[in-house]
């Protein structure tokens, strides 16, 4: 029989039941809250730099340069007709109506009337254009193009005649249909000079045994002696590539003048002067070449 418990032991008994206290780090911890705001934070920055960031991309320029091709033979002609017509006169008044007319041709109205009193009525020479060298042909601006050209005349007054050659420019514009009008007359000029410029000397440079000096020397002496008639099957057997046309002319060789011989990456390289007697005109033709040569199962030309 169990007997009714005492004060003192539900107290005890009691204090036995309790539940012990866990200690833990809740949600409103300052720390913890601090992390967490500041994880919220990046997230909502991150989102927010994810839809307004501008993308950045390497930009590599490069720069295309067109060629532009110009057809200048209608220019050409157009200045050669009217060079011929503009240096040539008699001094008869019917020949110098007719070359007024063909002037208009070719120049605007204002230098139709500037042009009236160049050859007068009573000039006493008359001229004929023996020869038009032209010289550059420039684009200036759009549709607008210079001519320096030169003409050599013939002059002659009574019965004495001159040769005189001039060299002028003038201005030329081309509309859309391509048709042309000179718009500036022949303005004095000058003509291109023989240039200063003299070029490096090749010489040899030891790098050539003498018995491939030789050798090499042999072989251009025959190829030279055949090339001027050769076929273009006869010429297989000397030249790789097409490095030298056909010519298929009566020249007789006479020799090779001042040969000079490199050795360049296991190949021969040739500068060469041939001396050639030309059948029909009976005189001398020197022509220059720059070979390179190499050898198999003998010397072949190859560029």
């Amino acid at each position: 029989m169990k007997l009714p418990f005492s004060k003192k032991e539900k107290q005890i008994k009691s204090k036995k039941e309790k539940k012990v206290k866990v200690r833990t780090i809740g949600k409103r911890k300052k720390s913890v809250l601090f992390l967490w705001i500041l994880l919220i934070s990046s997230l909502a920055f991150g989102i927010y730099k994810n839809f307004t960031a501008i993308d950045q991309h390497t930009i590599h320029e490069r720069e295309i340069i067109e060629t532009k091709i110009m057809d200048t033979n209608a220019i050409e002609s157009f200045t050669r007709n009217f060079v011929k017509d503009y240096y040539t006169w008699e001094n008869e008044t019917e020949a110098l109506e007719e070359r007024t007319k063909k002037l208009t041709n070719y120049l605007t109205e204002e230098l139709q009337a500037l042009n009236v009193d160049m050859v007068r009525d009573d000039i006493p020479t008359s001229s004929t254009v023996q020869g038009i060298n032209i010289w550059s042909l420039t684009e200036e601006k759009e549709n607008t193009f210079s001519v320096i050209y030169s003409v050599q005349q013939k002059i002659t007054e009574e019965k004495d005649s001159t040769l005189t050659s001039s060299t002028y420019r003038i201005v030329l514009y081309q509309d859309d249909q391509e048709n042309l009008v000179i718009t500036q007359n022949p303005t004095l000029w000058n003509q291109p000079e023989k240039s200063s410029f003299t070029p490096e000397q090749v010489e040899s440079n030891g790098t050539v045994e003498s018995e491939t000096v030789e050798e090499v020397t042999v072989f251009l002496e025959a190829f030279f002696t055949s090339y001027p008639t050769a076929t273009e099957q006869e010429l297989a057997y000397y030249v790789k590539n097409n490095a030298l046309p056909t010519i298929e002319k009566d020249y007789i060789f006479s020799e090779l003048i001042n040969p000079v011989f490199q050795e360049q990456d296991n190949q021969i390289k040739a500068w060469v002067t041939v001396k050639y007697l030309n059948e029909t005109t009976k005189a001398t033709q020197l022509s220059q070449y720059e070979l390179i040569l190499e050898k198999d199962s003998n010397w072949m030309i190859v560029e």
